[in-house]
Parts: structure tokens; C-alpha cells; sequence
């Protein structure tokens, strides 16, 4: 019983698909990184929208949850589609913190306006992440990777142009 164990746990969670395996390979691995990307501005995103105090609190606690809200929805397509195309992706917060690029801010207190400064940065660089994950699917044929890169994009984009007006001055 315990050699059966053995073996599921090596078993490939390989998913039937004609990119071939390096396309599956090298997409999965910009996926993981993508998605630990998104799963660190989302936490980043609902610890100013806890945090965020001062005359605007509303309207930009209210923008930042639904920022969040959105940034959030899309883990879970990013991490569905690394398994549509038979690849794998994070599996725990430690592999979060290993592959993500975008900077924890743990200050104690952050300036409204440093906070939506932070954010729109934030998500101007993971538009260019997400092009660059284009290229890659692009590389390899995998056009529904890039068909959903491509709203992604779009997503992430309005988020830069409402952090910016609202902290235009």
C-alpha cells in the first residue's frame, strides 16, 4: 500500500494537449511567476485598502477592494490554464515568495497617495510581464493563452489609469 502511495504521488499530472512539452514547460513557468506576481499585488492591494486612512478613505477603500476583487478572480485562471495545457503551478506561499516580482510593502504607515503611487507602478510592471508572457505563448502557438493575456492586459491597464486619476493632484 505504501509503494502505491508512492507512486500517485509521482504520477504526472500531465493533461492530454498537442503544444508539445517545452511549450508546456515554458508556459507553466511564466504562469507561476505571473500568478505569484498576482497573488502579491492582491495582498499588497487589500493591505492598503485596510489600511488606507485620510479624507478620501471611501472612495479609495471602495477602489482598492474592488481592484483587489478583480486582481483576485484572476489567479484562478491563470493557475486553471497552466493545467488545461498540462503544466503545473504554485503550490504554497513559500513558492509565492520565491517567484514573485512585485515588492511586499510591510511599512507601517503608507501615505494615501504613496499607496495608489505604489499600486499603479505596481500594476504598470505586470502589464509588461504580461506582454512578455505573451511572447512567450506567442513563441509556442498558444493562442488561448494569449487571448487571455490580452484581457488581462486590458484589466490591469484600467487599474493603472483609475490609480492615477485618482491620485492626480
Amino acid at each position: 500500500m505504501d509503494k502505491d502511495a508512492r507512486e500517485r504521488r509521482k504520477a504526472p499530472l500531465a493533461t492530454p494537449g498537442n503544444l508539445g512539452e517545452n511549450a508546456v514547460k515554458d508556459i507553466s513557468a511564466v504562469l507561476a511567476a505571473l500568478l505569484a506576481d498576482m497573488f502579491a499585488l492582491y495582498l499588497k492591494t487589500k493591505n492598503f485598502h485596510w489600511h488606507v486612512s485620510g479624507p478620501h478613505f471611501r472612495d479609495y477603500h471602495l477602489l482598492l477592494d474592488e481592484q483587489a476583487a478583480e486582481i483576485f478572480s484572476t489567479t484562478d485562471e491563470i493557475a486553471e490554464r497552466a493545467r488545461k495545457i498540462g503544466g503545473t503551478t504554485i503550490r504554497s506561499i513559500g513558492h509565492i515568495a520565491k517567484l514573485q516580482r512585485v515588492a511586499d510593502n510591510d511599512a507601517d504607515f503608507v501615505t494615501p497617495d504613496d499607496m495608489l503611487a505604489e499600486l499603479r507602478e505596481d500594476n504598470l510592471e505586470l502589464t509588461q510581464r504580461m506582454r512578455e508572457t505573451h511572447d512567450v505563448c506567442d513563441e509556442h502557438g498558444d493562442v488561448a493563452t494569449a487571448s487571455l493575456l490580452e484581457n488581462w492586459i486590458d484589466q490591469a491597464e484600467r487599474r493603472v489609469w483609475f490609480l492615477f486619476e485618482a491620485g492626480r493632484r
